[in-house]
Formats: structure tokens, C-alpha cells, sequence
């Protein structure tokens, strides 16, 4: 069984920043159902009265200042004590700002005026590089940060527009917003804290025991808990790096059946794109959660083999040859295909309106990586929309916020959509793409009035409906024979929500564009 360890950290009073009601009891709940319920091996606790550490070198006391916090950082983690498979875990309850397009979190003795920030604010940054020593191969981080007792007050931007690498991380509240304290005697804690401890200890079907399911119930219980205790809009949201992750079992005691179906239908597919690092850390949290599971040990057994020969140079032609036919992208087989891809290129030039780079969607298409090139065409899209450089992590997360609708693909410019189309027509041979989709929407006679049985006729033709229920993304094909004409592009209109019928007014509109 996988080990958890964990820091949780909770901070009242402030030196130089409005003190704080909450945020170290929601530190000292969070100690509590870690080590109580969850069975957690360790936590350490940092707030204003916590007891010394004793563990990490030199003994020293645990008051979350600027110093203490430092140190242990750097102590504690100066090597490895967990394994592959292992979690660990970084809760931090207090204020958070963005400075020169870093997030920070604020120690006790943070000094906020721009002079003071970069020498005694912690960027997060080097909290998660730090965290990451530690040999457990996933770091997930919960941020009830952007603290605010002031019910109207407080815009402006906050922690969350920071990506970091190999890490989920959990925001209390979008970058624009502020996370609040429920002074009510029945919560007395943050709500986006509240929350969190209400659907970790969610039992049986409706458990949140995945980072997909935990996010989609505190997207809407932290609403619903400001809203009834009259507090602004809290939108919280996540950034799950890599996006594989996103089916990743955080609690393995309540994960399912299908729970660990699909985060092994993730690890093979990561096996099979060649990211060798980050199946055998998928795999190996398949085995944790499901110990006998014996596709999880053959994976293992061939992922340790395929290591063994780079390590050794013994790259036998043959097995290059089986790895390129079974994932149509391996390095084997790829300068002889530059010559053909490249006279391909040649024939669609990657123009844009908007001076936006298509050269990775053109790149992944020509290898027959149809989910990435998926994404990458949803990512390429808001950036035109927005004409702001976005990540497909960001996106997956937070389409409450990004606004991309009908009315955004009316006005999209037709150089940068005709391009696109072009791409995904030439290397699927004509199966996939915006104009494929077209065709056949005004084939089943598609209007500006269609109702609900002519987005369903649609959804059916093209493989999103399976025996008459929608598909959900996780659940796509991504092999060229099995997918329906017509199947993709469709990332961007699923993460939108494709049982809402109003999106079928997206394809309406790109029906009548010009492709």
C-alpha cells in the first residue's frame, strides 16, 4: 500500500497583514483527518502555537514564519524518503499574493509592499521544486489562500495563474477572486476548506476519491456554501500537471472498480504514446490502490525492460519496429517519414490572422497523436479568442471562467479556422476535421432551430453517443479505425459540457463559416 505524508499549514496572525479567524483551524482539521481518517504516516503542522519538529535535523520550532518555513523546506527535503507510488501532501491555509508574475504565499512576517515581497513572501515555486525531492511520485497541494473576512471587499489578482510541473494543485479561488471565512457557528472555517473535508470523507458511489471527481464537487459546493452564507462568488479551480493525472486515485481505500479501469486505461495509453517516465509512475499507483492486479505488474515488467535497453544501448530494430506499430510515433520509424511529412506540409501553409504558432498542432497530427492534437487545437482556439498564450491544463480546469461559445467561433478568423481544418483534414485522409463535421450536420439537416433530437442524430453519427447516452471525453478512441467520420476535433465542445444542448449551436456555426 501507497505511503502519505503531509504539511499542513495554517496561519492567524500577521505581521504586516489583516489577521486571519480560520486558517490555522483549518490547518489543525486538516492534521486531524490526515493522520485520523485517512491513516496518513506523518504530518507536519505549522501555525501560530504548533509544537517543534524533531524529525528534520536540528530540532526547531514550527511557527510558520518566513525562516522557519525555509528551512525546513530545504532541510527536510534534501533527500529522498518516499517512493514511487507513494503521495504527498501540502495544505496551506492564509494569505497569498502575485507578484511579477509569480505566486507567492505569505509567511507570518511577510512583508507585502512591493520592496518586501521577493525577500520575504515563499514563491510557490520553490515550495513544489522542494516537495518534489521527496521520491513520492505524485505532490498534491490544496491553497485556501486570497484570504478575505470582508464580504464585498478585496479584488484584485491572487495566486493561480502559475503552472506547476508534476504537481495537482487544488485553489481555493480563481486569480480574480477571494477565498472567505463562514463565521457562522456551525462552519467557523474557510469555506473552501469546509468543502474539502466534507467530500474527502463522501463514502460509497458519490466518493471523490479521484482528482477529477474531488474537483467537480468542490467547483460547486464552495458556490453553494458562500451563496448560502451570503458571500461573494468563489470559483475554485485546478491544475492537474500533467493532465493524465486527472483520473489519478487520490484515496485508494474508497476508489472503484472503474476508478482503477480507467486510470489503467490512461497508463497503457501514456505506455503507448512512449512517455516511459509517467506510465511507470501510473502504473505503479495502479498496483498501490490494486496490489494483485496483473496488468499493472506486466506493464511494469515491460516498461522496467524497455529501460533496461536504453540504459544499456541495446535498442533491439525489432522491437523498435513492434513499439512503432503498436503507437504509430516512435523515433525508429521517424526520419523516414520526414521527407513524406514534410512534402505534406508544404502543401498547407500555417497562416494566421492573429500571429498564432501552428506548427505543434501540424506536428502531432502528422504522427497520429489524435487526442494531444485534440487538445492542442482547443488550446490554439482560446488563444486566438483570448490572444493570450494558454495551457491545455488551465483549460481543462476552468471553462467557468474562459468564455468560448457560438458567438466566438461567429467571429473567429477565418484564416486561423480554415487552417486549422486543413490540418486535421489532410492527416486524418479526410475523416476528421471542422468541414467533415459540417457536412455532415447539414446532411441530417441541421438549423439554427434544430432541437434536441437532431444534436442527438449528430452526437450518434459521429460515435459521441454510445446505445443512446453520451460519451464522456475520458472514454474517446483515439485510434484512426475504430473513431466515425466526423469524430474529432471535439475537445473543446466536450469540456464545455456536451449534454447541454445549446452546444450544438457551435457546430450549427461552423456550418455556416466558410471551410
Amino acid at each position: 500500500m501507497a505511503r502519505n505524508w503531509a504539511i499542513c499549514v495554517g496561519i492567524n496572525h500577521y505581521d504586516n497583514m489583516p489577521t486571519l479567524q480560520y486558517a490555522q483551524r483549518d490547518a489543525e482539521l486538516m492534521r486531524d483527518y490526515f493522520l485520523n481518517e485517512a491513516g496518513f504516516e506523518k504530518v507536519y503542522l505549522f501555525t501560530d502555537n504548533s509544537p517543534p519538529i524533531n524529525d528534520a535535523g536540528k530540532p526547531f520550532n514550527s511557527q510558520p514564519t518566513y525562516g522557519t518555513l525555509q528551512r525546513f523546506l530545504r532541510v527536510r527535503f534534501n533527500k529522498e524518503f518516499l517512493s514511487a507510488g507513494d503521495n504527498f501532501w501540502f495544505f496551506y491555509s492564509g494569505h497569498g499574493m502575485r507578484f511579477n508574475d509569480r505566486d507567492y504565499l505569505m509567511p507570518a512576517d511577510a512583508d507585502p509592499h512591493p520592496d518586501g515581497v521577493e525577500d520575504t513572501a515563499i514563491p510557490l515555486y520553490f515550495v513544489t521544486e522542494r516537495l518534489r525531492r521527496c521520491g513520492a511520485d505524485n505532490v498534491i497541494l490544496f491553497l485556501d489562500a486570497c484570504r478575505s473576512q470582508e464580504s464585498s471587499k478585496g479584488k484584485g489578482i491572487g495566486i493561480g495563474e502559475e503552472k506547476q510541473k508534476g504537481v495537482i494543485t487544488f485553489f481555493s479561488c480563481s486569480p480574480n477572486e477571494r477565498s472567505y471565512e463562514i463565521e457562522d457557528e456551525r462552519i467557523q472555517q474557510g469555506s473552501f476548506t469546509y468543502a474539502l473535508l466534507e467530500s474527502l470523507r463522501i463514502q460509497g458511489e458519490g466518493n471523490c476519491a479521484t482528482v477529477e471527481r474531488l474537483y467537480n464537487r468542490l467547483s460547486y459546493r464552495v458556490a453553494d456554501i458562500n451563496r448560502q452564507f451570503r458571500k461573494p462568488r468563489q470559483t475554485p479551480y485546478s491544475i492537474v500537471e500533467p493532465a493524465t493525472k486527472y483520473h489519478l486515485i487520490l484515496l485508494e481505500k474508497q476508489a472503484t472498480e472503474q476508478d482503477i479501469a480507467t486510470l489503467r486505461e490512461e497508463a497503457l495509453e501514456t505506455e503507448n504514446e512512449g512517455n516511459i517516465e509517467l506510465a511507470e509512475q501510473l502504473w505503479t499507483r495502479v498496483l498501490a490502490v490494486s496490489p494483485a492486479n496483473e496488468k499493472a505488474l506486466k506493464a511494469l515488467r515491460r516498461i522496467w525492460q524497455k529501460q533496461d535497453n536504453i540504459k544499456s544501448g541495446r535498442n533491439s530494430e525489432n522491437s523498435g519496429e513492434q513499439e512503432t506499430k503498436s503507437t504509430g510515433d516512435k523515433a525508429a520509424n521517424l526520419s523516414s517519414k520526414e521527407t513524406d511529412e514534410d512534402s505534406k506540409n508544404d502543401e498547407i501553409e500555417l497562416l494566421s490572422d492573429k500571429n498564432v504558432d501552428y506548427t505543434r498542432l501540424r506536428n502531432l497530427l502528422a504522427n497520429g497523436k489524435w487526442k494531444e492534437a485534440d487538445q492542442e487545437t482547443a488550446r490554439v482556439m482560446i488563444e486566438v479568442d483570448t490572444q493570450k498564450p494558454s495551457n491545455i491544463n488551465a483549460i481543462s480546469f476552468r471553462f467557468d471562467i474562459i468564455t468560448f461559445d457560438s458567438e466566438s467561433i461567429k467571429n473567429f478568423p477565418a484564416t486561423d479556422l480554415q487552417t486549422i481544418d486543413k490540418l486535421w483534414v489532410r492527416y486524418s485522409n479526410g475523416k476528421f476535421g471542422f468541414s467533415v463535421q459540417k457536412k455532415i450536420y447539414k446532411m441530417l439537416g441541421g438549423t439554427k432551430s434544430s432541437n434536441g433530437k437532431t444534436w442527438e442524430a449528430f452526437g450518434d453519427e459521429v460515435g459521441w453517443r454510445r446505445e443512446g447516452e453520451w460519451s464522456y471525453y475520458s472514454d474517446f478512441t483515439f485510434n484512426l479505425n475504430e473513431a466515425s467520420t466526423g469524430y474529432l476535433p471535439a475537445y473543446l465542445i466536450f469540456k464545455k459540457g456536451v449534454e447541454s444542448y445549446g452546444i450544438w449551436q457551435i457546430i450549427y456555426t461552423l456550418s455556416r463559416r466558410k471551410l
